[in-house]
Parts: structure tokens; sequence; C-alpha cells
């Protein structure tokens, strides 16, 4: 038996990186998967035909309101209910903050922090009704701060804030919600970094790499799982050490 068997489980931002690792991960665990894509459908689309029936993909905005409402909907209609929730979508606009502009702010609290809100708002109810795990993706930005980075380092702390308010108002009803944040992780955008930079990286991390997708997809699992079922309110660093 697998570990999500029987679950249903949402991903935003599923369609590459990060995201598309966690749809393979759950789905290889036993869970049906929806996740969610903005512009990427050929990605999607890929995605979907590699892994089959039990994984549906949908265009959806997290950032609006009203789309997430209609999101949840759709993946307790199709899927028949939902039991996992990982916010992952999010954007960086990266600039000093000397020349940061009122858009680029917006932009990253709208998809990085609302978004989060958005989704935990329209799926707890469901989700409350037989228990569940809500596992919002931070990063160890939020815990440290980043130069060049307080537009996402202030949506990554607000996120590690809110989780810990929903574990406090949603334990009694058997909904858990924690954080996951994770370190510098091979993705297209390490890959693009200069060898002097990754370097520089690689030096204050203990274990001497970089993190891969599927390192954070295993903790996910867990915290999906019936195997964390005490664990609720609590930021999980996945940094090879870094924090």
């Amino acid at each position: 038996m697998s570990l999500l068997d029987g679950k249903v489980a949402l991903i935003t931002g599923g369609s590459r990186g990060i995201g598309a690792s966690l749809v393979r991960a759950l789905h290889a665990a036993g869970a049906k998967v929806a996740f969610t894509y903005r512009s990427s459908a050929g990605p999607a689309d890929a995605l979907v035909a590699e892994l089959g029936d039990d994984v549906k993909a949908f265009q959806s905005d997290a950032s609006d309101y009203a789309q997430a409402e209609e999101l949840v909907k759709a993946v307790v209609s199709e899927l028949g209910g939902l039991h996992i929730l990982i916010n992952n979508a999010g954007v960086t606009r990266d600039t000093l903050m000397l020349r940061m502009n009122e858009e680029q702010w917006d932009t990253v609290m709208d998809n990085n922090l609302k978004s989060v809100f958005n989704l935990t708002k329209h799926a707890m109810r469901t989700m409350m009704r037989g228990g569940g795990s809500i596992i919002n993706m931070s990063s160890i930005v939020g815990i440290q701060g980043n130069a060049g980075q307080a537009n996402y380092a202030a949506s990554k702390a607000g996120i590690i804030g809110f989780s810990k308010s929903i574990a406090k108002e949603m334990g009694s009803r058997n909904l858990r919600c924690n954080v996951v944040a994770p370190g510098f992780i091979e993705t297209d955008m390490t890959d693009e970094l200069p060898e002097k930079v990754r370097d520089s990286y690689l030096a204050n991390i203990p274990l001497k790499r970089f993190g891969k997708p599927e390192e954070i997809a295993n903790v996910c699992i867990w915290l999906g799982s019936d195997m964390s079922s005490y664990v609720t309110g609590q930021v999980i660093s996945v940094d090879g050490g870094l924090s």
C-alpha cells in the first residue's frame, strides 16, 4: 500500500520545476493529483499524458480569488474530494529596494501570499470534513532574508505566519497546516547561474550541493500522509543545512 492511496491532492504551479516533481511524486505515492498552470499549457498537457487519468491539469490563476473558488469546486467534482493542498505557485521580481516599484511589490505579494489565502480559504471547508493536510511552500529567503528580494522575502515570511495561524485555528477540525522552506534547489534558474556564483552558494551549504526537486517532494509526501498525523504548525527547512 502506498502512503497516499485514496487521497486527492491539489498542487498550484505544477507544470514545471519543483511543482512538476511534486505532481509526479504524489501520483507515484498513490494520490489522485490535480495541478494548476497559468500559461504553460504545453508542459501541463505533457505531464498529464505522461501520468494518466488520475492526474488533471487546470488553467487557473491562484492569485485570483474567484478563480481559486471555481478551481476547488472543479477538483472536488472531477476527482471526488480533496485531502492535500500544496500551495506552490510563486514568482520573483528581484531588485534592490531603492529601485523596487509598486507593481513589483504587488505582483509578488499577490502571486506568492494572496494565492495561499485564496486556495486555503476555499479548500478548508471541504478538507476539514474528513481531515487533511495543507502544505505551503515558503523559502530559506523567508527565514533569513536576502538582498534584492525584499518583496519575495516578505511574501515567504508571511506564508509562515499565516500557516502557523491556520494550524491553530483548524487543529480541532483535524486539518493540519505546515510549511516547507526549500534552500537552493536544482532548477532551470540555478542551471543558469554563473559558475562563480554557484560556487559561492555551495561554499555555505554544509552538504556541499544543491537540493533536488524530488527531495522537496519527499517531504511533502510525508506531510500529506498519515505518518505526519501529529505534525502541524511547523516549518521544515530543506536546505542542506544552510539555515
